[in-house]
């Protein structure tokens, strides 16, 4: 069986956790769990376990491709510096900036 995908795994466990939350007994949660994402049991009590450590629903990641940038050494200096002082990753960072320039850009252009 395939490993699930960042996106499908935040998705069973915001299910998971919506059960919870709506007081369903865990037998029946993770019947609902099984059914509804062709898991086993044992993996939707998993599911279910972890969706009870959480405080709200996870986010749903978009899936992400692969690209190369070439940048100034400097740029990739402060880069690689925010990144460990923020603790975010350089694609987040990136996404998030590239973003926010794009739809500037669409404000203006």
């Amino acid at each position: 069986m395939a490993r699930s995908t960042k996106a499908e795994k935040a998705r069973q466990l915001n299910a998971a956790l919506g059960l919870l939350q709506g007081h369903v007994a865990l037998p029946e949660a993770a019947q609902r769990l099984s059914r509804k994402f062709n898991l086993s049991e044992r993996q939707a009590y998993r599911y279910l376990e972890e969706a009870s450590e959480l405080d709200r629903p996870v986010e749903v990641t978009e899936a992400t491709v692969p690209i190369t940038l070439k940048l100034p050494p400097r740029t990739v200096e402060w880069l690689r510096k925010y990144a460990r002082s923020s603790g975010l990753t350089i694609g987040t960072i990136v996404t998030v900036a590239l973003n926010a320039f794009l739809r500037a850009l669409k404000k203006h252009g």
